[in-house]
C-alpha cells in the first residue's frame, strides 16, 4: 500500500516538533543508559496490526530505520503483546490497519476487545500512530483512530499527530518516514518505495461462469514481457496499476504457483452504478488485448501464507473469486504430498458457477482433497450459503480443529466473511476462535 497526505502544517510547527522530538530522544537515551526504562529487548517497540501484510511491512521498515540511527527497536505483532505491556513501555509506535467498516484486523481482535476495554495508566508512554485505511468505507481508518483516542484518553503522549493513510498514499508514507528519521537522528535512510511495476502480457483469458446470474468471472494467465517469473508463495497478491487510475493499486489473489509457469488471477468484472467498468477489472477482463502491456507487481502477503501451518490439516473456506487464493494454497499443499485438505465453497448456481469443477473433482478423486463441500445459494427453494456448510458440518469442523487444523477464509467481505466468522464462533466458541487467530491458525483474506 501507499500513503494519504497528512494535514499537519509544515514550516515553523515542524521545526518546533523536531526540536521537541530531539529533546525527548536525548532524555530517553539517557534514561535507558541508566536502566530507568524497560521495554524488553529494545528501547522502542513498533507494534503492528495487519490484515494483508502492509502494516507488517511498514513496521519492519520503521524498526530498520530506527536501528540504522542507532536506536534499538523491534517490530512485534499486536497479537503477541503480553498483558500490561504498554503500561511498562516508554516508547511505542503503532501501525494499525482497519478491517471492513472500522474493525480491528484479526491479529488485533483480542487487543481491541480486551486491552482497549481496560483503563490503564499510560502516562509514561510516548507514542505515534500510522493508521491504514480506505476512504471509500464510512469508518475510514476506524481502528487506528480508535486506538489513538484510547491511548490519549489514558494519559499517553503523542510524539506527533496521527497520520491516516488512504489506500497507500505516498505523501503519508513520506511524512511518517520523515518523523521516524528525526526520531532515529538520521536523514539518509533509503526511501520505502514499493518495487517497481513490471510489464506483463495476458497469455490466456477464460470466462469461468458463462450464463451466470452474477457478474462475469475470468481466469487470467499472465507472464512477464521479459525475463523470468518473479518469486512468490501461495497466498501472495498481485498489484495492478490500471491505465485509467494508475495511482491506487488494485490487488488480486494469485491463484497459481510459480512452478506452474505463469501467474494466474481470478477476476470478477465490476461495474459502477453508471454502468461503466471498474478501472482494474475492466482493463484485465475486457480492455487489454494480448499485445497490451499490463503493469503488475507481486506483493508478499505474509498473513495469508501457509508458514507454520504447512504441516497442519487445512480447512479452506470461501466464495466467488476467493477461490483464487484458496486454490494456490491447496495446490501448494497437494504438491507437497499433503492430502488432509477440506474445501468449503459457495457460489450461485451449480449449472453456471461450478468454478474449477474438473480440477477440484480430480483432486477429490485422487485423494488430494479429503473433503469438498459446496453450497449454491440460488439452487433450491431456500438460499444456502457457505456459512450454512460450516454449521451443517460442525462436528467434523470441531474434530479437524482438535487435530490441529488451520482455517483459511478468502472471498467477499460483505456477507460471506461475517457470516462465516459468526458460524465458526458458534461452532467452535468465540474464545477458541480468538485463540486460533492469535496462534495464526485462523487467517482471512477478505475484500
Amino acid at each position: 500500500m501507499m500513503f494519504p497526505t497528512d494535514p499537519v502544517r509544515w514550516g515553523s510547527a515542524l521545526a518546533l516538533s523536531g526540536a521537541y522530538l530531539a529533546m525527548c530522544l536525548a532524555i530517553w537515551r539517557a534514561r535507558a543508559a541508566r536502566g530507568q526504562v524497560a521495554t524488553g529487548e529494545a528501547d522502542w517497540l513498533v507494534v503492528y496490526a495487519s490484515q494483508t501484510g502492509s502494516a507488517e511491512y511498514l513496521a519492519a521498515r520503521t524498526a530498520d530505520t530506527l536501528n540504522t540511527g542507532g536506536v534499538s527497536a523491534r517490530a512485534v505483532c499486536m497479537s503477541e503483546l503480553p498483558p500490561g505491556a504498554l503500561a511498562g513501555s516508554g516508547r511505542v509506535l503503532f501501525i494499525a490497519s482497519t478491517y471492513g467498516e472500522g474493525d480491528a484486523p484479526d491479529t488485533a481482535a483480542r487487543f481491541a476487545g480486551e486491552t482497549m476495554g481496560t483503563a490503564p495508566d499510560l502516562s509514561q508512554l510516548h507514542y505515534a500512530v500510522l493508521a491504514l485505511g480506505d476512504s471509500s468505507y464510512a469508518n475510514y481508518c476506524g481502528f487506528g483512530r480508535a486506538l489513538d483516542a484510547w491511548l490519549g484518553a489514558h494519559g499517553a503522549t503523542p510524539l506527533f499527530e496521527r497520520i491516516d493513510v488512504d489506500r497507500g498514499n505516498v505523501d503519508a508514507l513520506a511524512a511518517w518516514q520523515h518523523h521516524i528519521g528525526r526520531l532515529a537522528g538520521t536523514a539518509d535512510a533509503p526511501d520505502w518505495e514499493a518495487p517497481a511495476y513490471g510489464e506483463w502480457r495476458i497469455l490466456e483469458r477464460e470466462l469461468l461462469n458463462p450464463g451466470s446470474a452474477g457478474a462475469p468471472l475470468y481466469r487470467i494467465a499472465l507472464a512477464p514481457v521479459e525475463g523470468a517469473l518473479p518469486a512468490w508463495e501461495a497466498g501472495d497478491l498481485a498489484q495492478l496499476s490500471a491505465p485509467l487510475d494508475p495511482e491506487h493499486p488494485r490487488e488480486y489473489s494469485i491463484a497459481s504457483l510459480r512452478s506452474e509457469g505463469r501467474l494466474e488471477l481470478m477476476v470478477r468484472l465490476q461495474r459502477r452504478e453508471d454502468g461503466s467498468l471498474g478501472a482494474g477489472s475492466g482493463w484485465l477482463c475486457e480492455g487489454a488485448t494480448m499485445e497490451d502491456a499490463i503493469r503488475l507487481r507481486v506483493r508478499a502477503h505474509q498473513r495469508f501464507r501457509l508458514n507454520g501451518n504447512a504441516a497442519r490439516p487445512f480447512i479452506a473456506i470461501g466464495n466467488g473469486s476467493g477461490l483464487a487464493g484458496l486454490r494456490a494454497l491447496l495446490k501448494s499443499r497437494i504438491d507437497a504430498g499433503k492430502g488432509d485438505n477440506w474445501l468449503l465453497f459457495g457460489e450461485r448456481n451449480a449449472a453456471h458457477d461450478s468454478l474449477l469443477r474438473d480440477e477440484l473433482q480430480g483432486w477429490l478423486d485422487d485423494g488430494c482433497l479429503a473433503r469438498l463441500d459446496l453450497a449454491f445459494s440460488r439452487d433450491g427453494s431456500a438460499q444456502r450459503y457457505v456459512q450454512h456448510l460450516v454449521r451443517e458440518h460442525a462436528n467434523a469442523l470441531r474434530s479437524w480443529v482438535e487435530e490441529g487444523a488451520a482455517i483459511y477464509v478468502c472471498g467477499s467481505l460483505q456477507g460471506m466473511a461475517g457470516g462465516v466468522h459468526d458460524a465458526l464462533g458458534n461452532v467452535l466458541g468465540a474464545e477458541q476462535l480468538d485463540a486460533l487467530a492469535a496462534e495464526g491458525r485462523y487467517r482471512r483474506d477478505v475484500y
